[in-house]
């Protein structure tokens, strides 16, 4: 029961940063940007998100669990807090710049947890792999935004 609820824990942090992205949702400000031609379809971001904060919850707790409030946790949430910030600098502030930024930090901290969790459970470390396949190709979605615009 105890794991149980400590898994809930990191699901509800999960769920708070993934509301910032409800909350600031790229509305026609970004519809009337300029795109490359391999911009996702719009429809797909949930699912991708749904499935990658799953991911991300569970790699926390596995980290968690093998090792306590370990560097591999602390990294996790500050990468948690930059996919948080990401939404709100891009679609709140519509600053595509500074976004660049934020995501170019996430992907740090993705690695970085890859890294550093791999020693307490690898398998933390490969449910992060997806996710950093996801914040690299947003990482160059974000770059091309910002070029075209």
């Amino acid at each position: 029961m105890q794991s149980l609820s400590s898994l809930l824990v990191f699901v509800a942090l999960v769920f708070m940063a993934a509301l910032t992205g409800m909350k600031f949702s790229p509305g026609a400000w970004y519809a009337a940007l300029n795109k490359p031609a391999w911009t996702p379809p719009d429809w797909l971001f949930p699912i991708a998100w749904t499935i990658l904060y799953a991911m991300i919850a569970i790699a926390g707790w596995l980290a968690w669990r093998a090792g306590g409030v370990s560097s591999a946790v602390v990294i996790w949430g500050a990468g948690l807090v930059c996919n948080a910030l990401w939404s709100y600098i891009m679609f709140g502030r519509h600053e595509i710049g500074w976004a660049l930024a934020d995501v170019l930090a996430l992907w740090v901290a993705t690695a970085a947890f890859i890294w550093a969790a791999w020693s307490l459970d690898y398998r933390a470390s490969l449910l992060f792999v997806p996710y950093l396949v996801w914040v690299s190709y947003a990482a160059a979605l974000n770059f091309a935004v910002w070029r075209l615009n």
